[in-house]
């Protein structure tokens, strides 16, 4: 399938209000609209996972970023322009998404993707998407389409064609946490 009607089929989906399963910049992610709570309630379902655990978002370029936070931190954009690897950037006072999508604290988890499948689709739906693992809550994340779970792929309202038979290894983004102040927590190098 052309790479161009992939990534249109999968933001169609999305548009919708679907739940796809996509690769990104790390590993096999599921994902939807991040304004869009039935969406995200679903993914919590799909992965029976509890919603106490928030799932991150993926954006197309910095500049998106502003458009879901109340206030960032100026060290936000050092670390995200600095960054060589994937990083995901959780920010406090998060607004304009699914509630539940929110920590308690309000923050939620932020990344600029680097992967140009990924960035087209975040760019095209003009929103940010929602990136969780491939995975049933507690079991290994998908490095690999072949790894993902059948009863997942069977919940998918789409399943991207692109890098199905890709095996190369890439591994989950670092993260961290920064306070009100700028304040830096490293949850995961």
């Amino acid at each position: 399938m052309n790479c161009d009607i992939d990534i249109n089929n999968a933001v169609e989906a999305l548009k919708r209000g679907g739940v796809i399963l996509y690769p990104t910049d790390t590993v096999w992610g599921i994902g939807c609209d991040a304004t869009n709570e039935a969406a995200v309630r679903r993914i919590y379902d799909i992965k029976k996972r509890s919603d106490a655990k928030s799932m991150l978002c993926l954006v197309d370029n910095p500049n998106r970023i502003q458009r879901y936070f109340r206030h960032v931190p100026d060290v936000a954009w050092d670390l995200i322009d600095c960054a060589e690897t994937p990083l995901t950037v959780i920010l406090p006072d998060a607004n304009g998404v699914a509630p539940s999508l929110l920590a308690e604290d309000g923050s939620l988890g932020v990344r600029v993707t680097k992967d140009e499948f990924s960035r087209q689709i975040c760019y095209k739906l003009q929103k940010p998407l929602v990136s969780t693992s491939a995975n049933i809550s507690g079991m290994p994340a998908a490095r690999f389409f072949s790894e993902i779970d059948q009863e997942i792929i069977d919940q998918m309202d789409y399943v991207v064609q692109f890098r199905r038979g890709d095996t190369t290894p890439h591994k989950p983004s670092s993260i961290v946490k920064l306070g009100k102040r700028g304040e830096v927590e490293i949850i995961r190098k």
